[in-house]
């Protein structure tokens, strides 16, 4: 399976594929090797234990990296049962759930890279549910190290900016969202998107954030958006982008 940041598993972060050791079923089974455990850790007790051929660190990554996909995914529909909760227990609850399951995919990615420190699809992940758990900072990093194995990674851009705004790096995030413009116009409009919640948000509640920098930045997305709305019959049809 393509491993370049296209499958819609939580927007942008690909599945990769984590048994190319089958091929290699005959080797290792006539070197008189077994079942090997997978990593214990992060799987909620979930247990993963590898039934094939051994595994390379690189394939154990890979699996663990999926695993946390599936966390995430689990975390991030959690939150949108949140969102729509009736009530305020409701929402305590699903709230909780997603932050349990993010919490289980942190855990999956930390292993991943450790076991495949060049694994950048799951460092860019990691930085993703770190910033969901609120530590921007920490987020940062990762993100910084995804894009340090694979410059140009624009899933992790998209998401840096977004940890951006957490922190009302307000200038920061609008220069990552022209990099996004000019390379890839879905994640740039994505992170649009964010960037219109987050000025609803601060309007709201501004958490410290100057009242006109907020207006500043809802002026600087009007004239974005019709620059984009003026641009966007210049694009490739949808099937001619990776």
């Amino acid at each position: 399976m393509n491993i370049e940041p296209t499958f819609p598993v939580s927007r942008r972060f690909p599945v990769v594929a984590a048994t190319m050791a089958l091929a290699l079923a005959g080797v290792a089974f006539a070197s008189g090797s077994g079942p090997s455990p997978m990593p214990s850790g992060g799987t909620g007790g979930t247990s993963m234990t590898q039934t094939g051929p051994s595994m390379t660190p690189e394939q154990q990554a890979a699996q663990r990296y999926n695993h946390g996909l599936k966390m995430q995914e689990k975390g991030d529909q959690a939150e949108k049962q949140a969102a729509a909760a009736a009530n305020e227990k409701k929402r305590a609850k699903a709230l909780e759930a997603a932050q349990k399951s993010w919490d289980k995919a942190r855990q999956d990615y930390e292993t991943a890279v450790s076991l495949d420190p060049k694994h950048y699809q799951a460092h860019g992940a990691l930085g993703y549910v770190l910033r969901k758990q609120g530590d921007f900072d920490a987020s940062l990093a990762s993100y910084a190290r995804a894009l340090q194995i694979k410059p140009g990674f624009t899933p992790a851009i998209e998401y840096r900016a977004e940890a951006y705004l957490g922190l009302n790096r307000i200038e920061e995030a609008k220069a990552d969202y022209i990099t996004l413009f000019a390379t890839d116009r879905p994640n740039a409009d994505t992170l649009a998107a964010a960037m219109t919640k987050w000025v609803e948000d601060r309007k709201k509640d501004p958490k410290g954030v100057d009242p006109a920098a907020i207006e500043d930045l809802t002026k600087w997305l009007e004239s974005r958006q019709e620059i984009a709305a003026k641009t966007s019959a210049l694009l490739p049809p949808k099937d001619a982008r990776w």
